[in-house]
């Protein structure tokens, strides 16, 4: 049966660029480390075709007889400069002999059979290929002799061109050539290799020729910004691969490679496909090679843990961690209004993608309400991937931006995600003149990819904070986190007394209603964290005796609260003036909601805040 290859739409972007001149400088960025297929029937997967790295693919595809016009030159870190036709290697030495001496080799030798004086035509091939040679242990001189092909490609002799094809250099590891960093601090080398490459894709002739140059990096962020700026550098992305390129791998792998024979899966191909979102080619050939050697029947519960630590190795283990909560709304004590609300409301909105989708939501509410356990029994009632991003900054210089662009990747690859911010107000800052440019740039990033109407439903950004006045009014606003903004305060009426029995309930089995009642009245303003200090206290003092009920009450009486009353109750004003669904305001506020929030605002400014 004939399967159709899918294609890969940056190739198209690439050669879109290049036969239109609407550039000749591009850089190519994202999972360039990947494998790529290539066939020689592009309709047929029985065509042997085979999987190779993102240089080769490109050669292998442009280095054929319809694209003759076209002179392939690869400059590898740390290995020669590489003129992929041998015929055209000879060309280009010739076109140099011709710039160097005056002469072309014809001429040359005419010359010196007339005895002239001229240089001798191997002498100054020896000394073209010195120059390669040279370049293989020096990336600056390795750069200016591209260059200097570039200046061969245009130049003529007698009115005729020197070299009659079109150059395309592709340049790999151009992080390391041309690094990121403040010119001032660059090493000499660096700085000589900027000022190339600038005064290479500067040169108004470069620019309005048809020669090309094309660098490979992860990240254009990871280049000098002398180069970024450059406003004639245009980027092409290769995204990871999707739902169809995965599938169509899992077949060759099964058909094609020598292993293949040996995968058994617990389910179809487009099962194991569709779980392997967010990993690479080359990360699933290592899946599958291991489950095939042993033999084994590769198990969901194999794959999720592969996806994970591929994507923990990708953004770093101090950027995200998977979550793996262990409770769900079950184990939430009290809060009755707002756990019908998460039930009813929110966690269907979560599953939805589209226009019914939501791109984020915040979570408001004092210290110690409970606000992280609670979301993340949210997070236990979902069936799809929960990310807890802990820190996007980075101590280097432009690392913060490459971090975030591989989050991105990662995200878009995967088919639904959830990324849980505890902290969010330290996390993300503001746009205002005040802000350092690296978070002025995170946090325009992260605003961005949230009104990104295609990640809407797929992407959903879950930002917990006390200090919800903190967090920039471009996060709070609809369309981003502002969608729906959830207060979680302390217990109140029933709720309270259900926090009480939950503290009893840990060293007796069943308390008095008359012990209820007089913890009830010790405890009042306390909070779920505070309920939790005391249980835990309780449990310990039982370890070592049995309670009584007086005891227990004695132990709790003797508790005070730390001094942050006013703290809190700042931070819950500020929530129930962010609050975005009436029904989880308190039940006691009557109507006329404004009214009520105008009474709030006066509470702070009597708070001083």
């Amino acid at each position: 049966m004939a399967h159709k290859i899918p294609g890969y739409g940056f190739k198209r972007d690439l050669e879109r660029m290049l036969n239109a001149g609407q550039t000749r400088s591009i850089v190519l960025t994202g999972n360039i480390h990947d494998w790529f297929y290539r066939a020689d029937d592009e309709a047929d997967e029985s065509s042997g075709g085979r999987y190779m790295l993102l240089l080769e693919y490109l050669v292998s595809r442009w280095n054929i007889q319809d694209l003759a016009q076209f002179a392939l030159v690869v400059y590898e870190l740390n290995g020669p400069i590489r003129v992929v036709n041998p015929e055209v290697a000879e060309q280009l030495r010739d076109a140099w002999v011709t710039m160097v001496s005056g002469y072309s080799p014809q001429e040359l030798a005419i010359r010196k059979l007339a005895g002239e004086p001229v240089a001798d035509r191997q002498s100054l091939a020896r000394q073209f290929d010195d120059a390669l040679h040279e370049a293989l242990a020096n990336p600056t001189s390795a750069l200016e002799m591209l260059r200097q092909f570039c200046i061969i490609s245009r130049a003529q002799h007698n009115g005729k061109p020197l070299f009659k094809k079109n150059l395309i250099i592709l340049i790999e590891g151009a992080d390391f050539l041309i690094p990121q960093g403040e010119i001032p601090r660059l090493s000499e080398a660096d700085r000589k290799r900027v000022m190339i490459c600038r005064d290479w894709f500067c040169d108004p002739e470069f620019m309005t020729g048809n020669d090309s140059v094309i660098l490979l990096t992860e990240s254009k962020m990871a280049l000098n910004q002398e180069i970024t700026r450059l406003p004639q550098l245009l980027e092409v992305k290769v995204p990871a691969p999707d739902l169809d390129h995965r599938r169509y791998f899992i077949s060759w792998f099964k058909n094609h490679h020598p292993a293949g024979e040996g995968l058994k899966l617990w389910s179809s191909q487009t099962d194991l496909a569709e779980l392997t979102a967010g990993l690479s080619i080359h990360a699933l050939m290592q899946l599958l090679k291991l489950t095939a050697y042993t033999g084994q029947t590769l198990q969901p519960e194999d794959v999720v843990a592969k996806v994970q630590e591929f994507i923990q190795a990708q953004l770093g283990e101090e950027v995200v961690e998977f979550s793996r909560p262990s409770h769900t709304l079950k184990q939430v004590v009290g809060n009755t209004r707002l756990k019908a609300f998460l039930k009813d409301t929110f966690i269907p909105r979560l599953k939805k993608t589209g226009k019914a989708g939501i791109s984020g939501a915040a979570v408001a509410g004092p210290l110690g309400a409970g606000k992280t356990f609670i979301f993340e029994a949210v997070a236990g009632e979902l069936g799809f991937v929960v990310l807890v991003l802990k820190n996007l900054r980075s101590k280097w210089f432009g690392e913060t931006d490459i971090i975030f662009e591989r989050l991105r990747r990662v995200l878009e690859a995967l088919g639904k995600a959830l990324i849980f911010v505890d902290e969010a107000d330290t996390q993300f800052g503001g746009l205002g003149g005040e802000t350092h440019e690296t978070e002025r740039r995170l946090t325009g990033k992260i605003q961005s990819m949230m009104s990104d109407t295609k990640l809407r439903g797929k992407v959903i950004w879950l930002l917990m904070t006390a200090r919800i006045d903190r967090l920039s009014p471009d996060l709070r606003r609809p369309g981003r986190a502002g969608d729906i903004i959830i207060p979680v305060l302390d217990p109140e009426g029933d709720d309270h007394d259900a926090f009480v029995r939950w503290v009893l309930g840990s060293v007796i089995k069943n308390p008095s209603n008359e012990l209820v009642d007089q913890v009830a009245d010790l405890t009042r303003g306390y909070s779920a964290a505070a309920f939790d200090a005391v249980r835990r206290e309780l449990a310990a003092e039982s370890d070592r005796e049995q309670l009584d009920d007086e005891e227990i009450f004695n132990l709790i009486r003797n508790r005070l609260l730390p001094d942050i009353a006013k703290t809190r109750q700042i931070q819950y004003l500020q929530a129930l003036l962010n609050c975005t669904h009436k029904q989880l305001l308190p039940s006691d506020i009557g109507d006329d909601v404004e009214a009520q929030r105008e009474q709030w605002r006066a509470e702070l400014e009597t708070l001083g805040y």
